[in-house]
């Protein structure tokens, strides 16, 4: 914009600008299906990010993208082209000597081939000894230079990339200069060692040397970064060689180094970057995937394979974090710098979206953190069990009993033509035509007001416009139900998820309380999880709950706390609906200690059935859902429903929470008084 003008362009790239901004509850409800399947919320929010959302790339997708990029880097080239390349200038060399020398038949020509013969097999030692081998051809001296010349350049690109083709045809100045940048770098390592402030020191140095670091870094901390990463690659080269290759170019670096004078101060920079970053992998594991050496596969030069190895450590690093399988992980983790360069800007998109769907589900109180633990909030678990509900709904034949699709069925029952004043604690609905009737005529003329004037007058409100007080508002008078106190007791042995019923179970729970709490208000209910021991479970927490692996199916305790809460309630319909796929193997001792045992003790089912007997004196209906036609199950539950008089049911697991809705519509059902 410039003048209070715009200037329009093509889009290239990034996030689509005509896209809708990203929502929470789009995210939460696709962790829905997760958790309602019996996964934690950890467990769904995870699935999310690897699987992505909004037509984004996931986690998973991205980690194959890295994967594809570490075989595209593995596919270079074989790690030894270095060496390939100085014995083919070394054969070329002595074979255009041979050439010159054949036509020649004196005795000096004949000695000079029997030099030749006699060069040793090793790259190394052979460009040694013709390193004062006074050359009959000009043509293959100036081959030889070349050795020496590839040498220096690839050395120095091992250590600071780009200088292979920045020192192509380089000078004596010019290799006195990268000397003199050499020597100025240890000095300034040295200082950051020492504890001195370096800043200027470092801002002096790249307006003196900044040609040679094409990757301009902001900082010393970013340089030392950029050359340990590089220097750490160089020696995993080496690693990645046989003994004998290494040998060999180690030795042709080492005659290099001496040419350039450089012996000693390369020695030492390497030794401070190691000092700096010990983190770093420096050589102790052999890289694996390039070409082998038997194979025709082209060899990468050592700036090159250099080049690869440190892409490749980068990349290992980026599909770590990606992973998110460590300790603390996040995804704040992950290097957009890094993404950016290995898979392009698009996936820096797809990043910034995953990463912002953990912050937009927390900024929306559908999630929280507690002591480090990722949990979903009531408003999260509302929305959840209003998802586990519909399924259920949708599943139940819109005419059969229990189709709760209406908008204004539920604790109020039916209508029953008349009104009366709000109160406060009212659930009936409001009704609107006299709500509004007895604000207009309390704003209108006094002639016009009715006789029961309100206890506060009010000036009226602009023309046309009608102000609402609290004592205008009039409820609809509806049939009165019975209230009903619902225990649910539902089986959390690790047996349950073995089966595949525990997410069954889980969602069944889920969408009982959310249409309790939701459409029959003055009902009240209870979710009680039992294993080895039972407990009281909030929606909360059993919306984050996975199965648990322990031995013991406590139902004798699950009875007693049902009761407990029950008694509470003396003036409403108790019901107590069991959801179990194993017999009794578990009961409390005086101690309050589970004792577990299998096949069950005597004492065990005596003090269950102890437990349902209680209940019945009481006139709790004990009705069981069977998720297993175990024949010892299947006896015992027929000996509750024998003593109680509940029901018994064998439902298909995925037709569970058809079930369990309709059996709590059914034990409310007929218990009506008008108001």
């Amino acid at each position: 914009m410039s003048n209070g003008a715009f200037r329009y362009g093509p889009w290239a790239g990034g996030p689509d600008p005509l896209a809708f901004p990203f929502a929470a509850t789009d995210a939460l409800d696709e962790m829905s299906r997760q958790v309602l399947e019996g996964r934690t919320a950890r467990e769904a929010l995870d699935s999310l990010l690897r699987r992505g959302l909004n037509g984004r790339r996931g986690l998973d997708d991205l980690r194959r993208a890295v994967d594809r990029r570490r075989r595209e880097v593995r596919s270079r080239g074989r790690l030894d082209g270095t060496l390939r390349e100085v014995r083919r200038l070394l054969d070329t060399a002595v074979g255009q000597e041979r050439a010159a020398l054949f036509p020649d038949p004196s005795d000096d020509a004949r000695m000079r081939e029997a030099e030749l013969d006699a060069l040793p097999s090793d790259p190394a030692r052979a460009v040694r000894e013709l390193a004062n081998y006074d050359w009959r051809s000009a043509q293959a001296r100036e081959t030889y230079d070349q050795i020496a010349d590839l040498l220096r350049r690839e050395v120095l690109d091992s250590q600071f990339r780009g200088m292979k083709e920045a020192l192509a045809g380089a000078t004596q100045a010019d290799m006195a200069r990268v000397g003199e940048m050499v020597r100025a770098l240890n000095e300034l390592l040295a200082k950051d060692a020492r504890g001195e402030d370096t800043d200027e020191a470092f801002r002096e140095f790249m307006r003196e040397f900044g040609e040679f670091f094409p990757e301009q870094p902001n900082d010393l901390e970013e340089l030392i970064d950029t050359l340990a990463r590089r220097s750490a690659a160089a020696n995993r080269l080496l690693a990645g060689l046989s003994p004998k290759q290494r040998q060999e170019l180690a030795e042709l670096m080492a005659a290099a180094i001496d040419d350039m004078g450089l012996a000693d101060d390369l020695a030492q920079l390497g030794d401070a970057l190691r000092a700096a970053r010990p983190n770093l992998d420096w050589g102790m594991r052999r890289p694996t995937g390039f070409g082998d050496p038997r194979d025709g596969e082209a060899g990468l030069g050592l700036g090159d394979a250099t080049s690869a190895l440190e892409e490749l450590a980068e990349l290992d690093s980026l599909a770590a974090s990606l992973s998110q399988d460590y300790p603390g992980a996040s995804l704040d983790d992950v290097d957009p710098d890094s993404i950016a360069a290995a898979l392009g800007r698009s996936a820096v998109d797809d990043l910034r979206q995953l990463q912002q769907i953990e912050r937009e589900l927390e900024r929306a109180g559908f999630i929280t953190r507690r002591s480090g633990r990722l949990e979903l909030t009531p408003r999260a678990v509302r929305r959840i069990g209003q998802t586990a509900l519909a399924r259920i709904f949708r599943q139940i034949s819109s005419g059969a009993r229990g189709d709760h699709a209406q908008q204004d069925a539920g604790a109020a029952g039916e209508l029953v033509g008349t009104a009366r004043p709000w109160e406060f604690g009212d659930t009936q609905p409001i009704d609107v035509v006299r709500t509004v009737r007895n604000a207009v005529l309390r704003s209108a003329s006094p002639s016009l007001r009715p006789r029961r004037l309100p206890r506060s007058g009010g000036s009226p409100g602009p023309r046309g416009a009608v102000s609402l007080k609290v004592e205008d508002f009039a409820v609809a008078e509806t049939e009165r139900r019975t209230s009903a106190a619902v225990c649910l007791l539902v089986d959390l042995s690790y047996s349950m998820a073995l089966r595949g019923t525990w997410g069954i179970a889980k969602s069944t729970a889920l969408a009982l309380h959310t249409l309790v709490t939701t459409k029959f208000p003055q009902d009240k209910i209870h979710l009680i999880g039992f294993s080895d021991y039972a407990r009281e479970l909030r929606p909360v927490e059993l919306a984050g709950l996975d199965s648990e692996m322990v031995q013991g199916t406590n139902l004798q305790h699950a009875l007693l706390i049902a009761g407990r809460l029950l008694s509470r309630y003396p003036e409403s319909e108790p019901v107590v609906m069991v959801v179990t796929d194993g017999e009794p193997t578990a009961h409390l001792l005086r101690d309050g200690t589970p004792a577990f045992s299998w096949p069950p003790m005597p004492e065990t089912l005596e003090l269950t059935l102890a437990e349902v007997d209680r209940l019945t004196r009481r006139g709790v209906g004990i009705n069981v859902f069977m998720l297993d036609t175990e024949p010892r199950l299947v006896r015992f539950v027929e000996e509750m429903a024998r003593r109680n008089g509940g029901r018994v049911l064998s439902p298909d697991p995925n037709a569970l929470g058809q079930y369990v809705v309709r059996d709590y519509l059914r034990s409310r059902g007929g218990r009506r008084t008008v108001r």
